[in-house]
């Protein structure tokens, strides 16, 4: 029997599917460990994916 194919998840063109990263500070905590800001992205909003919007939005229908 045939399996159904999984349906593709567009990856966000601006992140690539990277939503959420860590940027180092350069200053370290007081156990060694080194402080960093998470930081996600903007367009997707931390998902990570990207919706496409119907087409009749697109058209302006």
């Amino acid at each position: 029997m045939t399996q159904p194919t999984p349906a593709r998840v567009r990856r966000c063109g601006d992140c690539d599917g990277f939503s959420t990263v860590h940027i180092d500070t350069g200053t370290r905590h007081v156990d060694g460990t080194r402080r960093t800001l998470p930081v996600t992205c903007p367009a997707c909003r931390g998902t990570g994916t990207h919706t496409t919007a119907p087409a009749a939005a697109r058209s302006g229908r």
